[in-house]
């Protein structure tokens, strides 16, 4: 079943790709050719939007899928019309919280940022990240005692994009170590420099296949993308998980914002950001 979906927003579009992604989620077979059209916040760019849609149903013959988060009224009217199925966010959902609340929306672009994102909570967001970034793969630990959390992991498990997610949305600091081969012929035990720092420690394992795969994008064909050798660290990792006491998660079929959100309720971490 193929269908065309499209996302637009006279914001960035993140919220009705997330909500209209997670709806579609429940659908088996359902191959989308998703288009995501952010910023249509004027009746030129709403008319442009409306093309597309129109044109993707004649070409398809059945209906788009058509998720919104739209507040301006001139835009919204002409949408209206498009022909699509369409899940429009704001009506669905605003008529009655204005009700519950007693007052009016005030249906106003970008209205979440400019109440959200405070001086604080960005330079926060700056900060979590670059600090993912200088402490990315073990090359410096000088800073693992401001870390809120230490990832481990086989090389291409999921730690960097992991570290910087956290920071990102939560405002965590987050530091990744890779477990190599050397660390692992030491007697399967932790590294000297992380034992300071063994209840910030969190790790993440992955099906070796799976790895395989990945590191074959990287380097084809070399020991390090071989299946045996993925297959060798992943369960001597595991082990050491295990015998040193550091809860983990496999990462084989999340999404890094799955991964993100498991990691901060298993490891009971605060998000930084208001």
């Amino acid at each position: 079943m193929k269908r065309s979906v499209f996302f637009v927003s006279d914001g960035t579009g993140i919220t009705a790709e997330s909500f209209g992604q997670s709806l579609l989620a429940q659908f088996e077979g359902l191959e989308a050719r998703h288009t995501t059209l952010p910023y249509v916040n004027n009746r030129d760019k709403a008319l442009e939007a409306l093309a597309l849609i129109q044109s993707a149903k004649e070409k398809d013959s059945q209906l788009p899928l058509l998720f919104m988060t739209v507040v301006n009224k001139d835009v919204c009217a002409v949408l209206q019309g498009c022909g699509a199925y369409t899940v429009d966010l704001f009506a669905a959902f605003m008529p009655n919280l204005e009700k519950e609340l007693g007052q009016h929306a005030l249906y106003r672009i970008g209205q979440k940022r400019s109440t959200a994102c405070s001086s604080e909570t960005y330079h926060r967001r700056i900060e979590a990240v670059q600090f993912a970034l200088e402490n990315d793969d073990g090359v410096h630990n000088r800073h693992y005692d401001k870390a809120d959390i230490i990832l481990l992991g086989a090389s291409r498990s999921g730690k960097t994009p992991t570290c910087i997610y956290l920071g990102l949305q939560f405002g965590i600091f987050a530091a990744n170590y890779p477990i190599a081969e050397e660390d692992l012929e030491e007697g399967n035990r932790l590294p000297t420099s992380l034992l300071p720092y063994q209840s910030r420690l969190f790790g993440l394992t992955i099906d070796p296949d799976r790895l395989a795969g990945i590191r074959h994008e990287r380097k084809p064909n070399s020991r390090y993308a071989s299946g045996r050798q993925c297959q060798y660290e992943v369960r001597a990792i595991e082990y050491l998980y295990e015998r040193s006491g550091i809860k983990y998660i496999n990462t084989t079929d999340y999404s890094v914002e799955e991964i993100a959100t498991r990691i901060m309720a298993l490891a009971n971490l605060e998000r930084r950001l208001k």
